[in-house]
């Protein structure tokens, strides 16, 4: 398998994406760790997990980082370190992340046609974290260079035409 990216929107529940080298998202999931003991273990065996990952892209910073930098560190990864308002402001319109409830609501529907466009299992349920990771994995693709524009009805150009989701 290629190498790919591990999008992941740090937090004790945490959003996961793994992308291919050709931009499309292989998998998705939320994971609850429910304490920062079982947080710091996480790091490790997500990344067995996601096996063929040569960059990790992480929202947020902070203790809940700690462990993620000294595994990627460790394996020598690239990483790529954002916060919300980097994707949400190439992602998203300027209207839909006024409140932090719009943004996850607008997150949430990208990430489903992220889904689409990918060829994944569509999901049933689909939580905030792990709709987000997925919009965060796709932003640092295009950031990459892995895909040299957004897939049609993804990105700002798309959600002008969106007013009610």
């Amino acid at each position: 398998m290629a190498p790919g990216l591990l999008a992941v929107d740090l937090g004790l529940r945490t959003g996961l994406a793994l992308f291919g080298r050709d931009g499309r998202l292989i998998w998705y999931r939320s994971r609850n760790y429910g304490s920062r003991a079982r947080l710091r273990k996480a790091a490790f065996s997500v990344l067995n997990e996601a096996k063929s990952v040569n960059v990790v892209a992480l929202e947020g910073g902070g203790d809940i980082a700690i462990p993620w930098f000294s595994e990627i560190d460790r394996r020598g990864l690239k990483v790529i370190q954002c916060k919300a308002e980097h994707w949400r402001g190439e992602l998203l319109l300027s209207r839909q992340q006024r409140r932090g409830a719009d943004a996850k609501k607008y997150a949430d529907t990208l990430a489903r046609r992220i889904i689409d466009w990918s060829g994944c299992k569509k999901p049933t349920s689909l939580r905030h974290d792990a709709a987000e990771a997925i919009c965060i994995g796709l932003w640092a693709v295009r950031r990459l260079g892995w895909l040299e524009e957004y897939p049609d009805g993804i990105g700002r150009r798309a959600h002008a035409s969106v007013k009610h989701l």
